[in-house]
């Protein structure tokens, strides 16, 4: 589906338009940027670049992409399809942070320079690759913010296959999920493309398969160390569970969970809500679990999945920890609790504050559908055409692009960033800011909201990452994902905070802030009052 075709409409009239006016080859700058953080937050993971540079280096119009541009463009002249049959990025240059690295609004996500058409051609598939990951990735790494807030180690799971917008949704959200910090997902598929650990269970149709009368094939379990040793699981199971006075428990769930340690018996792990969690399902794992500590097997643990998280692995945790005191079972205390159930930042927050036992949150639909915020605001504005600079001018404040072929600098103290600036590099008088040195930093609309600062380390945010071809190799998706949180660390907590977070400055250089105001000034229609 990644094609030139992945447009909109107004993208190839324009472009048959700037043909038609020979306009096509003028040098043009795009900037690929955001007006607002999601999610109320102050900051945004920047993903996707891998599969757009991907596109970029493979784009091209087929003779079937043509065929059905001809039908859309009855009157254009033969010309300009021959022209488009031979278009391609080879003249096209992307600037870009890395992958992964935080970003903030009006510091370009993308720099796209080269020919006018085949720039503006771009617009669109770029958007549609980046908006999603990033907006995904982002979202992901709230939510190992939020998981990580009361100093617990959890895993986070990606659970969100059959709530994604389709197949494409669901691959993308395995992949961004990742990438912005978690660390499985439960689609296969993602699995396989991406080396992403995969995580599974049971539902509770594997439970309610299972009656209390029905007759298991097999009940027996060959010793891990003795494979010529076998052990009656079912019976014995049923009899741990007596000694144990679990007598309200279900013999079906009990017949269920047999079945499942007998495929699984080293990485035995079940859904415990089925009837009632702490009346009959863990009752049952804790029977299941220790015959298959008699045949020399761990179990791993239970999920959750419904009822009050806090107090149901708090309870499981007391009773795994009584049971494995009583018989002298060390790692007992220590078996995993997952917990599902739909889950959003805002709930896992909850539930550090209330306390509990999880040691894994399965997130599905909040995560890999975005419900607080189902879309990024991602833009792309014609900045600059032929050296010369371009301004969209807008009622809203927020809505007008800054103007320019731009380089952004993040300027850090302590090992803290202390803001992004953006400067204008065509200008004698904007050099890169250096450490050590004072520099004035303008708001970028507000004359009067200004600072010096003093950075003691100066980074470029963009690298020249396509120049007719991908310029370095591609990094890796745990590379990229390792990228996230070393920048993470970079902010201070404030900023980071799901809450109330304390705004990010991105500025701009003085010369730029004079060169913008000018550039309004002459663009802006002076109003007549009669």
């Amino acid at each position: 589906m990644l094609c030139p075709l992945l447009n909109d409409m107004y993208q190839i009239t324009m472009t048959y338009g700037y043909w038609k006016t020979k306009k096509h080859e003028q040098h043009a700058v795009f900037d690929l940027f955001i007006r607002k953080n999601p999610f109320g937050g102050e900051f945004t993971v920047f993903a996707g670049l891998s599969e757009a540079l991907c596109f970029i280096s493979d784009f091209h119009f087929s003779t079937s992409d043509l065929e059905f541009v001809r039908t859309k463009l009855p009157n254009a002249e033969e010309e300009f399809f021959e022209w488009l049959s031979k278009l391609s990025c080879e003249k096209i240059k992307v600037y870009a942070p890395k992958e992964g690295t935080i970003m903030f609004p009006l510091v370009p996500f993308l720099r796209i320079e080269g020919p006018l058409a085949a720039a503006q051609l771009l617009e669109t598939p770029l958007l549609c690759l980046i908006n999603f990951a990033s907006l995904i990735a982002t979202n992901a790494a709230r939510h190992r913010i939020a998981a990580s807030s009361a100093g617990h180690k959890v895993t986070l799971i990606e659970f969100g296959t059959r709530r994604a917008q389709g197949p494409d949704g669901a691959i993308s959200a395995s992949r961004y999920s990742y990438i912005g910090g978690f660390d499985g997902t439960s689609n296969l598929l993602a699995g396989k493309l991406f080396g992403i650990k995969t995580v599974g269970t049971m539902a509770h149709s594997f439970v309610t398969a299972f009656q209390p009368e029905e007759q298991l094939l097999t009940t027996t379990l060959a010793f891990k160390d003795q494979s010529d040793q076998t052990l009656d699981l079912l019976a014995e199971s049923m009899k741990n569970r007596k000694e144990l006075g679990f007598s309200s428990a279900s013999d079906g769930e009990l017949k269920a969970f047999v079945a499942y340690a007998i495929c699984y018996p080293a990485t035995f792990l079940v859904l415990v809500d089925t009837y009632n969690t702490l009346g009959s399902g863990v009752p049952n794992f804790i029977s299941v679990a220790l015959g298959l500590h008699k045949a020399g097997y761990k179990a791993l643990g239970i999920r959750l999945d419904s009822g009050d998280l806090a107090y149901l692995s708090n309870q499981s945790r007391k009773l795994f920890r009584e049971i494995g005191n009583s018989k002298g079972i060390e790692y007992f205390k220590d078996f995993e609790i997952i917990a599902s159930n739909d889950l959003n930042e805002s709930t896992i927050s909850s539930l550090n504050q209330q306390g509990h036992s999880i040691t894994s949150f399965g997130v599905g639909t909040h995560l890999v559908t975005c419900q607080s915020q189902p879309a990024l605001g991602g833009v792309y504005k014609l900045v600059e055409l032929e050296g010369l600079p371009r301004i969209k001018l807008s009622e809203e404040m927020s809505k007008v692009p800054i103007p320019g072929l731009k380089h952004p600098y993040r300027l850090l103290g302590d090992q803290t960033s202390l803001l992004d600036l953006l400067i204008l590099p065509s200008q004698p008088s904007d050099p890169p800011p250096q450490p050590g040195q004072k520099i004035l930093c303008h708001h970028p609309f507000y004359r009067q909201k200004r600072c010096h600062v003093i950075p003691k380390e100066v980074q470029p945010l963009h690298e020249l990452v396509f120049d007719g071809k991908i310029v370095n190799p591609i990094p890796s998706i745990e590379e990229t994902r390792a990228l996230v949180q070393e920048q993470l660390k970079v902010f201070r907590p404030d900023h980071l905070r799901l809450l109330n977070p304390t705004p990010y400055k991105v500025s701009i250089s003085h010369t730029l802030f004079t060169y913008f105001d000018e550039l309004w000034s002459q663009n802006a229609p002076i109003p007549e009052i009669s």
